[in-house]
């Protein structure tokens, strides 16, 4: 059979496609933009059909209508990682997550320590040889391809065909739908003074020829606006999105110097705009490839000064970070922080940057603290920290005492809380 024939003989309409899942099934989404509609639709609309059928995905997008509280027993979302749509079946206690590095996803879905009996994702249109790109997040979703009894793909033509190791063949699918409706565009967070003033610091410690890895945020986008004056940047980060689309128009991004694939830009998955995946469209210069390969330290670290910049919630006289959660009520999840953080202490020259304003609540909370908020969720260890950067300066710890550590981030703290900050530090024998 050929593959057009295989393709016609596995078309099917959505309703159809979701009766691949079984009760008690998990169906693995991929990240954010790469969620089919057309499918969970599909499955919200009959998800009083089912019993006990989980979602799991990093970072939905979109509030589709299978995040109901009242059928949580039928389908419920089980997070990878959290944002604004899932949030609130947490709090109303139906929701679940996976505490896990972002690295290890596929090696977890591997050994069968998270579950994926069914993957739902979208998908390119189809080659002459039969493959689809999976263009716009492999991330975990090509391991769970290779362990799911199910594979529904939604094939769209917004979808970009994207290079790299990010590509499913026709005979690895069970069903498949067609949709042609745009792709979710997401802009570019809000940057204010604060966030510019942090990114004026990390960006005069970035030189040229470096490589990027860039978290979402209001804070690294300010980075990267700041640096479209650099030379022969590279990219090796697990989100490519508009913010790195401008630098590589502004001629700052060449990927000619990286040691390691040189020339090549790589990530695992897209979030933006309709111009950026136009970009990624058959684009010889970028490569889309599992998070196991983009966010390994190892493998990440093998490339020379290597920049990472991420952003967290709260941190501690020691450099413990908090990311995650509000105390101990999750707001996102672990995601690619502490890899990128152990992949630029592994790279020579490597710098890893953790960001945020000095304050919160208009100024009357303090995001440095003696001790993290009881409950909150560590994301990135005090053994990994090095840069921590507010509006205020840089605070280098790697390598320092606890007295050393506390000193530089009470500098960099708001003068506001400086005094009161030292004098738990007093209290606390560690000035």
């Amino acid at each position: 059979m050929t593959v057009h024939a295989q393709y016609a003989a596995k078309r099917v309409t959505a309703a159809e496609a979701i009766r691949n899942v079984h009760n008690g099934d998990t169906i693995v989404v991929p990240t954010a933009v790469a969620e089919p509609p057309a499918l969970l639709n599909a499955l919200s609309e009959h998800r009083r059909d089912f019993r006990d059928v989980k979602v799991s995905q990093i970072l939905a997008v979109r509030k589709f209508g299978y995040l109901d509280p009242t059928t949580a027993e039928n389908v419920r979302h089980v997070a990878y990682f959290f944002s604004g749509a899932t949030r609130p079946g947490f709090k109303e206690g139906v929701g679940d997550f996976y505490p896990s590095y972002f690295s290890e996803m596929p090696q977890l879905i591997d050994r069968g320590l998270m579950p994926a009996e069914v993957v739902f994702t979208q998908v390119s249109p189809m080659d002459e040889h039969g493959y689809f790109s999976l263009g716009l997040a492999p991330d975990y979703t090509m391991a769970a391809i290779r362990k799911a009894r199910a594979v529904i793909v939604e094939v769209n033509p917004n979808v970009p065909f994207a290079f790299g190791n990010c590509h499913i063949h026709i005979s690895q699918v069970t069903a498949l739908v067609e949709n042609d409706e745009p792709v979710l565009e997401v802009g570019l967070p809000t940057i204010g003074p604060v966030q510019e003033a942090i990114g004026k610091y990390v960006a005069d410690m970035i030189e040229d020829g470096s490589t990027l890895q860039i978290g979402y945020g209001g804070i690294p986008d300010a980075v990267v606006m700041q640096l479209t004056h650099k030379h022969d940047l590279g990219i090796h980060t697990e989100m490519v999105g508009d913010g790195i689309l401008t630098l590589l128009e502004a001629g700052a991004v060449t990927n000619r110097r990286k040691n390691f694939m040189p020339g090549k830009m790589v990530a695992t998955f897209a979030l933006g705009s309709k111009k950026l995946y136009k970009f990624l469209h058959r684009n010889p210069m970028v490569e889309m490839h599992p998070v196991d390969f983009t966010n390994d330290p190892y493998i990440a670290g093998q490339n020379d000064n290597l920049m990472c910049i991420n952003a967290t919630l709260e941190i501690d006289f020691l450099g413990q970070c908090g990311s995650e959660s509000l105390g101990p009520l999750p707001y996102s999840g672990t995601g690619g922080q502490s890899d990128f953080v152990r992949s630029a202490n592994r790279s020579k020259g490597g710098k890893a940057f953790i960001v945020l304003p000095s304050t919160a609540k208009d100024n009357t909370i303090s995001r440095i603290v003696p001790t993290l908020t009881p409950g909150t969720h560590v994301s990135t260890s005090k053994n990994d920290i090095n840069y921590v950067v507010t509006e205020y300066g840089v605070a280098q710890l790697r390598g320092k005492s606890a007295k050393q550590r506390t000193q530089a981030l009470i500098a960099i703290a708001h003068p506001d809380f400086r005094g009161q900050l030292t004098e738990a530090a007093k209290k606390m024998n560690l000035l």
